[in-house]
């Protein structure tokens, strides 16, 4: 069994490199992957209460009899909960379906700047951090813009989620996430359509390394300090994208897989989208 290194967050809590999403399966096969994820080596889950299977990772956590305090669990809220006494009632609700008395990670889902209450939401979640209930704070889908809010209002999350492959490399987002010292954790990390593992410059990389074209993309995050949490359920998949910690690309490589890059197209604006 092999686990992934660490990285250490402004709170300190140490984030796994690596993870496994769970959108969109449902409690019980949630529960199940969890269970043969944290056999593989897994130590961190990302779910949301939009996902609907909180309860099934905080099951599959306790049918593995791995302790508690060895995971680290990332759940995310909606925007109905965009004020600092809801962000309260949001965090109560998780945690009630996660089956914890904390929460490591507590994401501000979606920003929904036209509600324009996210910064409340990153306070209160703040407050939560202060009394001990969570361990780190995060925001998903934040543009530098919505950062830039959050640092004039003197509260920076740790973490900030969003979709990055090497087809939507983000380097605005990605750039403006380090020069506020929040790491940057990449949701859909194998692109969203299949595509993107078929691409010659991907398959090229699989056949030198003798690795899956999987894998040549998941390396191409963790090399650059993202952290990418692939969606998974079968041991197979769970072992192999966990397995990409003992090769490196040469940084020309990394180059010809970020020159992929689409832009913004294939990315859901959070200016005018979220929930």
């Amino acid at each position: 069994m092999s686990t992934a290194p660490t990285i250490p967050l402004r709170n300190g809590l140490e984030l796994p490199a690596l993870g496994m999403g769970t959108w969109p399966m449902d409690d019980a096969q949630t529960a199940d992957a969890v269970v043969t994820a944290l056999e593989a080596g897994y130590r961190l889950f990302d779910t949301a209460e939009n996902y609907g299977n909180e309860a099934g990772v905080g099951e599959g956590i306790r049918r593995s009899g791995i302790a508690r305090s060895e995971v680290v669990i990332t759940t995310k809220f909606n925007k109905r909960w965009h004020s600092r006494d809801g962000v309260r009632e949001a965090f109560s609700a998780s945690a009630q379906r996660l089956g914890t008395e904390y929460i490591d990670l507590l994401l501000v889902h979606w920003p929904n700047p036209d509600q324009d209450r996210f910064v409340e939401a990153v306070q209160g979640i703040a407050d939560l951090l202060a009394e001990g209930m969570v361990r780190g704070i995060g925001v998903s889908n934040f543009k530098p813009a919505h950062l830039q809010r959050l640092a004039d209002a003197g509260v920076l999350p740790d973490l900030n989620q969003i979709q990055v492959d090497p087809r939507h490399v983000r380097e605005a987002s990605r750039q403006a996430n380090s020069r506020l010292g929040i790491v940057t954790e990449s949701w859909s990390p194998l692109g969203r359509d299949g595509g993107l593992l078929k691409d010659p410059a991907v398959t090229a990389l699989a056949a030198k390394y003798e690795r899956t074209p999987g894998q040549i993309v998941l390396r191409w995050h963790v090399q650059q300090g993202l952290v990418p949490i692939p969606k998974a359920s079968s041991r197979e998949h769970l072992e192999e994208n966990l397995a990409v910690f003992d090769f490196a690309l040469e940084e020309a490589e990394i180059a010809d897989l970020s020159a992929l890059d689409t832009g913004e197209a294939g990315i859901l604006d959070s200016d005018s989208f979220g929930h």
